[in-house]
C-alpha cells in the first residue's frame, strides 16, 4: 500500500479554502452547538419537571441493595420475575474479560437487605450464602448526603475553573466562551445519557467532574493561540491549535474507547465512566472547534475594528 502525499501548494490552497469559508460563515455555524444545548436544557428541564431529578439515579445515590449472584442465569427471564417482586429491580451481567463466559448477575433494588434476601431465597428455592452470593447495603440518607457532596463537588469544580481562566486570560468575552464550552459540554452529556437510560451513580458523577478537566484542556489551548500568540494571521493560529487540539481529544476518545469495550463485560462502574467520557468527549470536539472559535473569532473581529 503506497500513500499519496499531498503538495504543499495543494494544502495551503485547501486551507485559504476552508479559512474563508469559516471567516464568511462561522457566525451561522454558531447556530449547531446553540440548538444542541437548547435541545439538551429542554430535554433535562422536561426530565426534571417529571422525575424530580435530573438524570436516573442507582442505589448508590439513592439507597438500596446490591446482590451478587454468582453462576450463571437468564438474565432476561431473571428481570421479568422479580420485577414485580423487588422495589425498582435491575438486573446486571458480569461476564469474564477473555472468555465472555457469565460468571455472575447483579441485582440491584430499593427493597431493603433481609427482605430482598427472602424474596430471593424464595424464587432461587435455596438459601444464599457467601458462597453462592455477595450483599451490600446503602442507607437512603447516607446516598442522600453523598450526592448532595458530589454536586458540591462539582460546583466548587466548575467555579474553580472559571476563576483561573479568568486570571489566566483576564478578559471577559474569550474567559465566558471557555466557560460556556464546558458547560455546554457537560449539559449534553447529561441530556444523551438521559435520553439512553443510563442510571448515574457516584462513579458517573465523578466522570463528569472529569469531563470537565478533558473539556477544559482543549479550550485553553485554542484560546491562549488565538489570544496571546502574534505569529502567522488569526486562521493559521486556529489552523495551529486544530491539529494540536483534535489530536489530544481525538487520542483520549479512542482509547477511552478501547477501554470501554474491554471492561464492559465485568466492571459497571467503569463502564458508566467510560461511556459518560466518550459522550462527552464527543461533545466536546463540537463546542471547542465551533462554539469557542466562533466565539471568540467574532470577539476579535469586532475588537481590532475598535
Amino acid at each position: 500500500m503506497t500513500w499519496v502525499r499531498i503538495p504543499a501548494c495543494a494544502r495551503n490552497k485547501m486551507k485559504e479554502k476552508i479559512a474563508k469559508f469559516h471567516d464568511k460563515h462561522y457566525k451561522t455555524i454558531l447556530i449547531i452547538p446553540v440548538l444542541l444545548l437548547a435541545i439538551s436544557l429542554l430535554y433535562i428541564g422536561a426530565y426534571y419537571s417529571k422525575t424530580g431529578d435530573f438524570f436516573e439515579k442507582d442505589i448508590s445515590l439513592t439507597g438500596g441493595t446490591s446482590i451478587t449472584l454468582y453462576g450463571t442465569f437468564d438474565k432476561a427471564k431473571l428481570e421479568a420475575d422479580l420485577t414485580p417482586l423487588l422495589d425498582s429491580a435491575s438486573i446486571r451481567e458480569v461476564s469474564d474479560v477473555i472468555t465472555h463466559e457469565q460468571k455472575a448477575v447483579i441485582v440491584e433494588t430499593r427493597t431493603d437487605g433481609d427482605q430482598a434476601r427472602a424474596v430471593l431465597e424464595k424464587y432461587l428455592g435455596h438459601p444464599l450464602n457467601e458462597k453462592n452470593s455477595s450483599f451490600e447495603f446503602t442507607g437512603a440518607s447516607l446516598s442522600e448526603s453523598f450526592y448532595k457532596q458530589l454536586l458540591i463537588a462539582i460546583l466548587i469544580a466548575f467555579v474553580f475553573m472559571a476563576l483561573v481562566v479568568f486570571i489566566l486570560f483576564r478578559t471577559l468575552v474569550p474567559s465566558v466562551a471557555v466557560i460556556i464550552s464546558a458547560f455546554a459540554d457537560i449539559v449534553m452529556a447529561l441530556a444523551t445519557v438521559d435520553i439512553l437510560g443510563i442510571k448515574m451513580s457516584s462513579a458517573g458523577i465523578v466522570a463528569l467532574l472529569m469531563l470537565i478537566g478533558y473539556s477544559v484542556d482543549t479550550d485553553i489551548l485554542l484560546t491562549t493561540r488565538m489570544l496571546k500568540r502574534t505569529e502567522g494571521s488569526l486562521n493559521s493560529r486556529i489552523f495551529s491549535a486544530f491539529k494540536t487540539g483534535t489530536t489530544m481529544t481525538l487520542t483520549s476518545l479512542f482509547a477511552i474507547l478501547f477501554a470501554l469495550i474491554i471492561v464492559r463485560t465485568f466492571s459497571v462502574v467503569l463502564t458508566e465512566i467510560f461511556t459518560i467520557l466518550v459522550i462527552g468527549l464527543f461533545f466536546d470536539l463540537i463546542n471547542t472547534w465551533i462554539t469557542n472559535v466562533s466565539l471568540i473569532k467574532w470577539y476579535m473581529h469586532r475588537h481590532r475594528k475598535k
